[in-house]
């Protein structure tokens, strides 16, 4: 059930990549009309800034609960395997989704601050206290998330030194409570 949701995603995913290039071509178009100040053109790299980073945000959001909650993705070892992909879990997802939101948060608000004389200033006092409650909101989850991660690394040790086999697994058990070796 939740696979159709991710697969929905993408569209969602090329919906973004048609407004990045709408926004660009009229940029260009502006740009070489000479209709475009340099607030304009500050303004609309922004835009395009903010739609790659949602782009962005999409992506971990449909590769990582893929991952997660669905199937695995083998990529491993496959040069072009994220870095964060290896060590996805749900707390890792939070944390680099809240993160991708403060980031975005960001841009939204230098939009504001660079427009300033065309902003209301109820309008950027509610835009900073937003944009400070998502910083505080990622810190919190990226501190809760540290204990998390030790507990299920206490719980569910590392699998690199685990046994290749079951026999090896039955003769390592054999050993430490002293009994034959069945060999």
């Amino acid at each position: 059930l939740q696979a159709p949701l991710y697969f929905g995603l993408v569209v969602v995913q090329g919906v973004y990549v048609y407004k990045f290039f709408n926004e660009l071509w009229t940029l260009i178009l502006r740009c070489v009309s000479g209709r475009a100040d340099e607030t304009y053109v500050m303004l609309a790299v922004l835009k395009l800034v903010d739609v790659v980073m949602i782009a962005n945000l999409l992506i971990m959001v449909i590769v990582g609960g893929y991952e997660t909650f669905v199937s695995r993705i083998d990529l491993q070892g496959h040069r072009d395997q994220p870095e964060w992909l290896s060590h996805v879990n749900p707390n890792v997802l939070k944390v680099k989704l809240a993160t991708a939101i403060v980031g975005i948060s960001s841009v939204h608000l230098l939009q504001m601050f660079v427009d300033v004389h065309h902003t209301e200033h109820h309008d950027l006092l509610w835009g900073t206290v937003i944009h400070m409650a998502f910083i505080v909101s990622a810190a919190i989850l990226a501190y809760m998330s540290g204990p998390m991660a030790a507990r299920s690394e206490h719980a569910h040790p590392p699998r690199e030194h685990a046994p290749a086999d079951q026999n090896a697994l039955a003769d390592q058990h054999a050993h430490h409570r002293g009994g034959p070796d069945p060999a």
